[in-house]
């Protein structure tokens, strides 16, 4: 739901419970994104302009921490600072170095960063260290002006079955140029 709010594009998602998927659903309508919300599906829609939010990881049922890495990169797009605090992993903040050198504007501050926005982010070359870092560069690249190469694709393609083709068919200009890396 994240990378089809930073496609630029109406993107439906299928094969979803939207009951297990309250605490983004909330975030993302509070930052924003139109959505349409249906019995198994998801109609996500173009966003005109990312607001801003605060976010704090729970155990479950709170907000799930493998979200938050993504809506990092999101949030470069919001207006103000936002800030993440992760109460579960707070080491997970490896990928902001990588989203740093896209011209992303961040502090971190023990267990949370403060994204500071609006930026508009530079093609660049990172490199993804884990699954949940390589989505939020997966989105960051999606936001980005001109070509990002990712290294580290093995992580990205460990967690998200056939991400290529997937990402074709919202319109990204994808490739993989070989075993270590794909540029978008």
């Amino acid at each position: 739901m994240v990378l089809a709010a930073a496609s630029g594009k109406g993107v439906r998602i299928e094969n979803v419970i939207p009951t297990h998927l309250e605490g983004i659903i909330a975030k993302l309508t509070e930052m924003g994104v139109p959505m349409d919300i249906e019995e198994d599906a998801i109609f996500v829609g173009e966003v005109e302009k990312v607001k801003k939010v605060d976010i704090k990881t729970y155990a479950y049922p709170g907000f799930p921490t493998d979200l938050q890495q993504p809506l990092t990169a999101l949030l470069t797009r919001a207006e103000g600072s936002s800030v993440i605090t992760d109460t579960i992993y707070p080491s997970r903040f490896k990928h902001i170095a990588e989203i740093e050198r896209m011209g992303g504007k961040f502090k971190l501050e023990g267990r949370s960063a403060v994204i500071s926005g609006p930026v508009q982010l530079q093609g660049s070359k990172v490199t993804a260290t884990d699954l949940r870092a390589g989505a939020a560069l997966v989105i960051a690249a999606l936001l980005a002006d001109g070509e990002t190469e990712i290294h580290g694709v093995e992580h990205i393609e460990r967690g998200y079955s056939k991400i290529i083709e997937k990402l074709s068919a919202i319109g990204a200009n994808i490739t993989r140029s070989s075993a270590a890396e794909t540029k978008l």
